[in-house]
């Protein structure tokens, strides 16, 4: 390492020890002077002596003797500051480690930016320095969060970097079989999308209306959305066109959700999927604009809540359905062609378009053509539309029924006539 190199290495030792130093200087910046155990300059010293002391530690030419110098200079600083802090602690009435923590943090960091990555190094500083300044916002979420949403957040995180990496990345099982990794990388990725629609209407709050509930629903569950709609129309908790425009709000939210998902894993489907969801995404969402416009001095009546919809085992029980969709859709493929896949997307489409819609855009453009795989995949949304807005208008009735019925009919009519122009325009 050559001097100059030595030189701007320390520098970022420094730099590092005043980047948090600076944070812990501004909590306390209202201390009298000679109250605080650690400020911005003894921090900013104790990168820079973190620094000096890996370069004692390089200069020994020995990995025995470089342990022995950083473990030296370590323990001696740690203790230092700890008794320091703990003088500070007693004489504020206080408990807290957060600054001993911190600034053993910034000797290491100040040490490791001359012996290792400075990227790392500087990474690392910025990353702790927001740590220590979110702290209020850190404590104020854990206030509020609930056990349920700790446990799911848990079961999320135990799914990507506990189970995840022990899932074989293997193909097995008949007609091609599946990749077990692949489709349980899938049912995170949904299972996190449910969980921030979730969050979003716990931010948020359900009661600023049925469309803000209706967009958040559309990413848990567009079918919960519907029935609850569809029961609140019947008790006459709302006014319908209000209600139907939560139902064409979630609707809108759904479409898109299925022209994404095909696009992040079959990009080139998506042109000929693309034009039939965007219509029928349009359509729903300028339905619910057009019925919030019209709502006069209707009243909206109790505003939606939604539960916690991610726990462990349903998504076991996704991740199982949805290996046995894939193979299942393969063989019919295989065996039968275009025609096959679509009559078994339809029967599929009414339980599940996301099954449906991810086996088939891995299937093509083999054995499936991307018509086929495509006509499949809208073939199952119209199903479950149908499905969800059937149910939600038989419940609800009336004006309620009337407005879904207008909604489902026009989605599959403007779809349609895109679905009829990507094929009358596309190549081949």
């Amino acid at each position: 390492m050559t001097t100059e190199q030595l030189l701007s290495r320390i520098a970022l030792a420094l730099g590092i020890g005043l980047l948090i130093g600076l944070e812990r200087g501004w909590k306390s910046r209202d201390a009298a002077a000679g109250s605080r155990a650690a400020g911005i300059r003894t921090f900013a010293l104790s990168g820079l002596l973190g620094g000096v002391v890996a370069s004692l530690a390089s200069a020994t030419g020995s990995p025995a003797g470089a342990g022995l110098v950083l473990g030296f200079g370590f323990t001696v600083f740690a203790a230092v500051i700890a008794v320091f802090e703990r003088e500070a602690n007693r004489d504020s009435d206080s408990f807290s480690a957060t600054t001993v923590i911190a600034a053993m943090l910034t000797f290491m960091l100040g040490g490791y930016a001359v012996l290792g990555d400075t990227r790392v190094a500087a990474a690392a500083a910025v990353a702790a320095t927001g740590i220590l300044a979110a702290r209020q916002d850190i404590h104020a979420l854990v206030a509020r969060i609930t056990w349920p949403e700790l446990r799911s957040v848990l079961v999320l995180l135990a799914m990507t970097f506990i189970i995840l990496p022990i899932v074989p990345d293997t193909t097995i099982g008949p007609f091609g079989g599946v990749n077990p990794r692949q489709v349980w990388l899938i049912a995170i990725v949904l299972a996190g999308v449910s969980f921030l629609g979730y969050a979003a209407v716990k931010l948020f709050g359900a009661e600023r209306g049925v469309l803000l509930a209706g967009l958040a629903g559309g990413l848990v569950s567009s079918t919960a959305v519907t029935v609850s709609s569809a029961k609140r129309a019947a008790a006459g908790e709302g006014a319908p066109h209000l209600l139907a425009a939560s139902v064409a709000a979630a609707s809108a939210v759904s479409f898109a959700r299925v022209a994404i998902v095909v696009g992040v894993i079959n990009a080139p489907l998506l042109l000929f999927v693309g034009p039939a969801l965007a219509a029928a995404t349009l359509v729903a969402a300028g339905f619910a604009l057009v019925s919030i416009y019209r709502q006069g001095d209707s009243k909206e009546g109790k505003a939606m809540e939604f539960e916690n919809p991610f726990s462990f085992w349903p998504v076991v029980g996704f991740a199982i359905f949805l290996a046995a969709v894939m193979v299942l859709g393969r063989a019919i493929g295989e065996a039968f062609g275009s025609g096959g896949a679509l009559v078994g997307a339809i029967g599929i489409g009414l339980a599940d378009v996301d099954a449906v819609t991810i086996s088939m855009a891995k299937l093509a453009p083999d054995p499936l053509s991307a018509a086929g795989a495509g006509t499949a995949i809208l073939a199952a949304v119209a199903s479950n539309t149908a499905a969800k807005l059937a149910i939600g208008a038989g419940v609800g009735g009336g004006r309620f029924a009337a407005e879904v019925a207008v909604l489902t009919l026009t989605c599959w009519l403007v779809a349609g006539a895109a679905l009829w122009g990507t094929l009358a325009l596309g190549p081949g």
